[in-house]
């Protein structure tokens, strides 16, 4: 295929996926919701690529009275045009994942049809820009409609249904679902961290990695950025390429973190099975991955260290911080230092309160603290603050008898973790881990619907064929 061949590819995509669409019979059953509309059967919440293949899944399941909401605008949902600042992805170009199986889908097929294939053997990595178009075409040729600039405000329960309050262009409206996934990225049940005495500081002289960052206005300027994950490295590297006058990166181990050890646990019995483990198992495996983080590549590192005014420090976490002449002084082991502005590539703290549409039940949550206690020297109470999720990756309850229609709800994202591994927020782990979620919500919803089911059975009488001329009784055969 020569580059430029999107179209083409576009035609073939729908090709296949009319090939493989048996069974075509739809399904389900219409419900009402207490307004008299049509309930939707799937509310997707987030549209970046758990999202929109998530919706995929459910149309090749015949779920089509999906709606899927992203409060972003279009093109700038998920993080690859927004504060992911790597120049291309970490995973391996042959990792395979939104296709869900179908060749023509896969990036490889994309690239191809936009670069030609030497472009492609030739490749490295996958530009981020490069990886946020794909989404978008998979979004466009496989037919997932989203709602961009809607913003989920809250969810409570409303008849066996759940009621979504949503705000968008048109104002707030409530929408009803009989299941909702929400797919709404590392901060889904939490919030970015930093330190409370970095927090604390003006918001002029500190910013998360997350955060929207003025590059530009660290021109000259001492940046100091606590943390040696991947994108605590990006973050310096984006400021060194922006002109800062130094940037020191805090590491608190002795030696910054370079083992990834996603690399180790992308197999498909891992990725499709973890979740089929006793929990002392899952603890094991997921707070070694997890207690690990994710390490750097080389690239993210030679990105930074190719600036002869990147400093790393290491065995240097921060302790305190304080303003001195309108600039901030860190504490660490080894003394203060002062910079211009700081950067924490801190990561996710798990704070179900902070997230308006868990307000209903932020409190009933059940964690893996609350199911399980591991070894003592496996404690490890970050973790252990993780939502314990059911086999089909719906919340569960600690009183079911609170708020059990909270089983209605399915989180599909980075807090899903502990329970399942890789999964709605991991490219490597989409093959497996969609069709999972996928069946466990038609699983569902067939399941309610099955006596509904046995009366159409019982009422079916399609004949498939007509018998003509026959002859009551026994009748004889003609001689």
């Amino acid at each position: 295929m020569t580059p430029t061949c999107l179209p083409d590819l576009a035609a073939r995509i729908r090709d296949d996926l009319a090939r493989i669409a048996h069974p075509r019979a739809p399904w389900l059953k219409a419900r009402k919701a207490p307004d008299g509309s049509t309930a939707l059967d799937v509310l997707v919440v987030g549209a970046g690529q758990s999202g929109v293949v998530t919706a995929f899944g459910l149309k090749r399941s015949r779920v089509d009275n999906v709606l899927v909401i992203d409060k972003a605008p279009y093109g700038q949902e998920g993080p690859w045009v927004t504060f992911a600042r790597m120049n291309t992805l970490r995973s391996p170009k042959d990792f395979t994942g939104p296709d869900l199986d179908i060749p023509s889908l896969t990036y490889q097929s994309w690239h191809e049809a936009r670069y030609g294939a030497d472009h492609w053997a030739a490749l490295d990595l996958i530009d981020r820009a490069d990886w946020n178009d794909y989404l978008l075409f998979v979004r466009q040729v496989t037919g997932v409609a989203v709602e961009n600039d809607t913003e989920l405000l809250s969810l409570e329960e409303a008849d066996g249904l759940v009621a979504a309050r949503l705000k968008g262009p048109a104002g707030e409206r409530t929408v009803f679902a009989r299941k909702v996934v929400l797919a709404t990225g590392q901060e889904s049940t939490g919030r970015w961290w930093m330190p409370d005495f970095v927090e604390r500081l003006p918001p002029r002289l500190r910013a998360h990695a997350a955060d929207p960052i003025d590059f530009a206005a660290l021109n000259g300027r001492v940046v100091a950025v606590l943390g040696a994950g991947a994108s605590a490295f990006d973050n310096a590297a984006v400021a060194l390429e922006a002109g800062a006058r130094s940037v020191h990166l805090f590491c608190r181990r002795l030696e910054p973190q370079v083992i990834q050890p996603y690399r180790w646990i992308t197999f498909r019995g891992f990725m499709k099975h973890l979740a089929d483990l006793d929990d002392a198992w899952r603890w094991r495996f997921m707070s070694r991955v997890l207690g690990l983080r994710e390490g750097f590549p080389q690239a993210t590192y030679d990105r930074c260290a190719v600036h002869p005014n990147f400093v790393l420090h290491t065995g240097a976490p921060w302790t305190a911080a304080r303003v001195e002449d309108d600039r901030a002084v860190v504490e660490t082991p080894h003394g203060a230092f002062t910079a211009d502005f700081l950067i924490c590539g801190t990561g996710i703290a798990m704070d179900f309160a902070a997230r308006p549409e868990l307000a209903a039940f932020h409190d009933n949550i059940l964690t893996w603290a609350d199911r399980y206690r591991p070894p003592a020297e496996e404690r490890d109470d970050r973790l252990s603050a993780f939502p314990y999720l059911s086999p089909d990756y719906q919340f569960m309850a600690r009183d079911p008898e609170r708020t059990p229609w909270i089983g209605s709800i399915h989180l599909f994202s980075i807090a899903s973790t502990m329970s399942f591994g890789p999964s709605g927020s991991s490219i490597n782990a989409m093959t497996t881990a969609v069709p999972r979620l996928v069946d466990g919500i038609t699983r569902a919803l067939f399941s309610e619907d099955v006596a509904a089911h046995w009366q159409a059975f019982l009422a079916y009488d399609v004949a498939q064929a007509e018998v003509r001329d026959t002859v009551p009784g026994l009748g004889q055969a003609a001689e």
